[in-house]
């Protein structure tokens, strides 16, 4: 489920910038990621606003197995928040652990997910990432959205 993003709206990336400063740059082509982290960031806000196309172009095409914009449409998720864990960059490769959190059929689950990235003539590319498992935030926890509220106030409700 894709959300039209106010551009003077926080980015759902959750960098704490206008999505105007932000991602929309990349997804408007008028900037290219400078980090490997800016690039999965970016990625995730993709999702978040159903820019397929956005999300074929950044991914390696070496690695696509026959990925297409119809497959990335399909589903009915709507995303929550994006956690990132961990982000390393060594020359021309690059690796962000992450957490992006999803709602689907009032299931709340994450793609927890170490991705490796890398730098080809002046672009990042994902190119294949590492499932992991996560448990959901206790409930007292802050909550998954970055809403400042504890997860049992906030997203948690979602899933009832």
């Amino acid at each position: 489920m894709s959300k039209v993003i106010n551009p003077a709206d926080l980015c759902p990336c959750g960098s704490q910038q206008a999505y105007q400063q932000c991602c929309l740059p990349l997804h408007t082509d008028q900037s290219v990621a400078q980090t490997p982290e800016q690039l999965m960031r970016s990625r995730y806000c993709a999702f978040v606003a159903a820019k397929f196309d956005y999300l074929l172009a950044t991914h390696h095409p070496d690695y696509r197995q026959g990925l297409t914009v119809e497959q990335l449409a399909q589903g009915n998720t709507h995303w929550l928040g994006l956690q990132v864990v961990n982000a390393k960059q060594i020359g021309t490769t690059g690796e962000v652990t992450f957490k992006a959190w999803y709602i689907a059929g009032k299931q709340i689950d994450a793609i927890h997910e170490r991705s490796a990235f890398v730098l080809q003539q002046g672009r990042w590319f994902y190119t294949e990432g590492e499932q992991m498992h996560t448990r959901l935030p206790a409930r007292n926890e802050p909550c998954i959205c970055h809403s400042g509220k504890k997860f049992k106030q906030c997203c948690a409700k979602l899933a009832h």
